[in-house]
């Protein structure tokens, strides 16, 4: 999209799927845009009345919007118009760090699949640049990193609010690094980050394989940890598992303390919905918090989107909140149909496709077709499932994970210069989704 015009535009031909004409023109007729931040778009409108209309009312769809468009969470603010002045003479703040009362220590519920993580950032927190420098959590999405990641910032600039913190997710890094070489800003953009006393760096996995981007990383991450100020790293994997980091930026990154954090039992996904909804004045009962936390299970954002729709309820229908209204608010979460698939289903499938048994491809022989069912299996086993390279290694007779890394490299190679091989990894995907229907 060329202009903020053309993203407003994009954004009310959302609103217009689930608005009357006549709403549209009541809400939004001299409603306009007036800038787009680096994670938030500032909007304009007549009065108090509009503005806490818009927010209230389609806040939630206009943020909807802006992340789909921009594949991030986006904020939004509304201004009337004796407040746009002040807004355009406002000086902007030179530090990133999110200001969310969410993300603090004291609103993170510890579990036992969280709980080493959560520890060790109250150390980092307590003792930055002392102890665990890189401190680096893992895990999948939705799960609590980032807001680990922020509560020790938070923590930081509490005590000390001279501090300086950088904070930038890993796809942010390589714009802003590009934008500096296009622009002719490389050191202006250089000492943002390398001078800061606490170096937060989200979703770090979107570097891996930019080889200009990992070789400014380099240099920054060397910088800041030699002069003994904390860095802590967020990635969906662990360093071992990104293909296509580069080694050097994996031994620093393993050089300090690495935190996996995994799905919340049961028992934590209860604590976490009775916190979240009380949190907005939602009252849930055992009965429902149990059904909600039984059926929604693979990470926190998706609880908290049920809390959410359900105090929508509430509040625009005047629902009474039953296992029934629970049942609507989550049919659209889980997602009907998909599944992951287990190791033993794609080496089953894989035999099944080449036609060379599944001990083979386990096992040791070498022949030029087995070897490629192998690392095929090997490939779609990182692709469709959540194991680690050591774990894949695992069925295929304990091999090491260099060489579970080294199949995976040769069958994305392939599939970008061979056609049989990209057909095969459709047509298997294909039958282990057939099969699961």
């Amino acid at each position: 999209m060329d202009s903020l015009n053309d993203i407003w535009q994009s954004v009310m031909a959302r609103l217009s799927e689930q608005l009357t004409p006549t709403a549209i023109n009541t809400w939004f007729a001299d409603c306009s845009p007036v800038a787009l931040e680096e994670k938030r778009i500032v909007l304009q409108t007549t009065s108090d009345f509009k503005r806490n209309i818009i927010l209230q009312r389609f806040g939630d769809t206009i943020r909807k919007a802006m992340g789909e468009i921009f594949s991030c969470e986006f904020d939004l603010l509304v201004l009337t118009a004796d407040e746009l002045d002040d807004y355009q003479q406002e000086e902007p703040v030179d530090d990133s760090l999110p200001e969310a009362a969410a993300y603090t220590f004291d609103r993170f519920i510890v579990g036992q699949s969280n709980k080493f993580a959560h520890a060790a950032a109250i150390a980092v927190a307590d003792n930055p640049g002392k102890v665990y420098n890189p401190l680096f959590l893992y895990g999948n999405s939705g799960l609590g990193k980032t807001h680990l990641l922020l509560a020790i910032g938070h923590s930081i600039r509490e005590r000390d609010p001279s501090v300086k913190i950088g904070y930038v997710k890993g796809d942010e890094f390589t714009n802003q690094m590009v934008s500096s070489l296009r622009e002719g800003t490389q050191e202006e953009f250089r000492h943002r980050y390398r001078n800061v006393d606490l170096f937060l760096v989200d979703d770090i996995q979107f570097i891996a394989g930019k080889l200009g981007v990992q070789e400014e990383f380099f240099h920054t991450f060397n910088d800041i940890y030699e002069a003994g100020h904390q860095i802590v790293i967020t990635s969906d994997r662990p360093p071992l598992d990104m293909v296509k980091l580069e080694d050097r930026l994996r031994t620093r990154f393993e050089g300090g303390l690495m935190a996996d954090i995994q799905p919340p039992d049961l028992e934590t996904r209860m604590a976490i919905i009775h916190n979240k909804s009380q949190g907005v004045g939602l009252l849930l009962s055992d009965e429902i918090v149990e059904y909600i936390a039984t059926n929604i299970t693979a990470n926190i954002r998706q609880i908290e989107g049920v809390v959410h729709r359900l105090t929508a309820y509430r509040d625009m229908l005047d629902d009474t909140i039953t296992i029934s209204s629970v049942k609507r608010a989550i049919k659209d979460v889980i997602r009907i149909g998909v599944f992951i698939p287990t190791p033993e289903a794609i080496i089953a499938e894989t035999s099944r496709y080449y036609g060379i048994s599944e001990e083979d491809i386990r096992g040791q022989r070498r022949s030029k077709n087995t070897a490629m069912a192998r690392q095929v299996a090997m490939y779609l086993i990182r692709s469709l499932t959540n194991l680690s390279l050591v774990d894949i290694g695992e069925q295929f007779e304990n091999r090491n994970h260099s060489t579970v890394l080294s199949s995976i490299r040769k069958v994305e190679d392939l599939i970008k210069a061979d056609q049989d091989t990209a057909a095969a990894i459709r047509d298997i995907t294909s039958n282990l989704n057939a099969r699961n229907q």
